[in-house]
């Protein structure tokens, strides 16, 4: 069973941590409008994000960072729409990237390919070569081969790569298996003790500009004590990689600043600051964070409109528009978003409602609910927290429609993202000519 707090205990749990949601008279506002007449101009399910809450999240940690001279890069995976880059962009953010997709999505939101770091276990030389042309600020390596391939890549273009080394420091960052990726056997990284020899022999080559180290240790981390271990050993291996005479200027400190799904407090900024301080801040080196659900992931809703109910086994069914493709978390990793109604009259149901969407699956269930007001058809509900990892995850299957995506601002909202319609999709698939392979061809004229 999923809680679903009340009208008074939302509403004060969202006036303690959340500075854009509010209910005014049993409507829910976000900033200055309310959701439901955002609805009335855009058919649901759709995407809606507060620009002051991200505005303000950015503010806070970079401040709280201004000590130890660290910038912060946002993780471009959580939230890709080029209107929320642009947002962190002018507000003096960097990016962190995964993907040659991403870069793209980077610069066409106005980002300096000076403060775009490239992350990601598996970057094509395509991808690398054109990070390269456009002088991103460093590719982190995550293995020998890859740096093998950056170095052919540089060479070819006739320039020197920065490059830093993403460290697996084996630390166990208590979150989910799925979400973990800085213990020893995840495919991320490489394995801190061989990073001191390989460390060495890029420093030799003419081809790379080794800058210095990067970690990352999973997402959704609640609990700071993981970071404090891998920071400790990131230091640890620069006064290692140092005692060799081997520079080191740059420490990537990654990301994964988790959030409390049900507008409680989450992780302390100025406590995690204060940890890179005391680990790494002492170490007279350029710093780099990279959070993105911290950033974004409380500014989002995912709004949705009740299509029926049915009974099941006892239990109340409610089947919304909203589905696995458009939210997988819940399918995905099995988390709960919480249940927010666009209009709440205060009285409760007598019983608990499944909230469930209409893809033919049985892993298409958002939660199991109680304390919501009764749901009916034509009803609109709201699921919280969904700024991060919605829509950047979203899919089309079942030929869904990709949905749209809102962006508030004060008394305004824009869309920052059409739907993506099924007619659009057919259109990327009209037929081309058949077309035979040069090998079948020399082949047959060889006959």
């Amino acid at each position: 069973m999923t809680y679903a707090p009340t009208r008074e205990d939302l509403t004060e749990r969202i006036r303690l941590n959340h500075d854009s949601l509010s209910y005014r008279n049993g409507e829910l506002f976000i900033e200055k409008l309310a959701v439901e007449d955002i609805a009335a101009e855009v058919s649901t399910p759709f995407y809606c994000y507060s620009a002051s809450t991200i505005r303000n999240a950015f503010t806070l940690l970079a401040d709280k960072l201004k000590p130890v001279h660290a910038s912060v890069c946002f993780a471009v995976k959580a939230n890709s729409n080029i209107s929320i880059l642009k947002l962190l962009a002018d507000l003096g953010c960097g990016m962190d990237i995964v993907s040659g997709g991403e870069l793209e999505r980077a610069l066409a939101a106005g980002v300096a390919p000076s403060k775009i770091v490239f992350s990601g276990v598996g970057k094509t030389r395509r991808e690398i070569r054109r990070a390269l042309e456009v002088g991103i600020h460093q590719l982190n390596v995550e293995s020998p081969a890859e740096l093998d391939s950056i170095r052919e890549v540089a060479r070819d273009l006739g320039c020197r790569a920065p490059v830093v080394f993403r460290v697996n420091p084996d630390v166990d960052a208590h979150t989910h298996a799925k979400i973990s990726t800085g213990k020893k056997g995840d495919k991320f990284g490489i394995n801190i003790e061989l990073i001191e020899e390989l460390y060495a022999k890029a420093a030799a080559c003419t081809e790379l500009d080794v800058a210095g180290l990067a970690v990352h240790i999973g997402s959704q981390l609640l609990n700071l004590s993981p970071y404090r271990a891998a920071y400790r050993r990131l230091a640890s291996l620069v006064d290692q990689l140092r005692s060799r005479d081997l520079p080191v200027r740059s420490l990537d400190l990654g990301g994964g600043l988790g959030i409390n799904y049900n507008f409680g407090v989450g992780p302390d900024v100025g406590e995690y600051a204060a940890i890179v301080k005391e680990t790494v801040g002492g170490l007279h080196c350029e710093l780099t964070v990279e959070p993105g659900r911290w950033l974004v992931g409380p500014a989002g809703l995912l709004v949705t409109e009740v299509l029926n109910l049915k009974e099941a086994g006892g239990t109340v069914l409610v089947i919304v528009d909203a589905a696995m493709n458009d939210l997988m978390r819940p399918a995905l990793y099995n988390a709960v978003h919480p249940v927010l109604p666009l209009q709440d009259p205060g009285h409760r149901s007598a019983h608990p409602y499944q909230i469930v969407g209409p893809v033919c699956e049985s892993s298409d269930v958002f939660g199991t609910y109680d304390a919501l007001p009764p749901l009916q058809s034509g009803v609109r509900i709201a699921f919280g927290c969904a700024g991060a990892y919605g829509a950047s995850m979203a899919s089309t299957y079942n030929s869904r429609d990709l949905i749209a995506e809102v962006l508030v601002e004060a008394d305004r909202f824009r869309v920052i993202r059409r739907r993506q319609t099924i007619q659009d999709l057919l259109e990327l698939e009209s037929a081309t000519p058949w077309q035979k392979c040069r090998s079948e061809t020399n082949a047959t004229t060889a006959l």
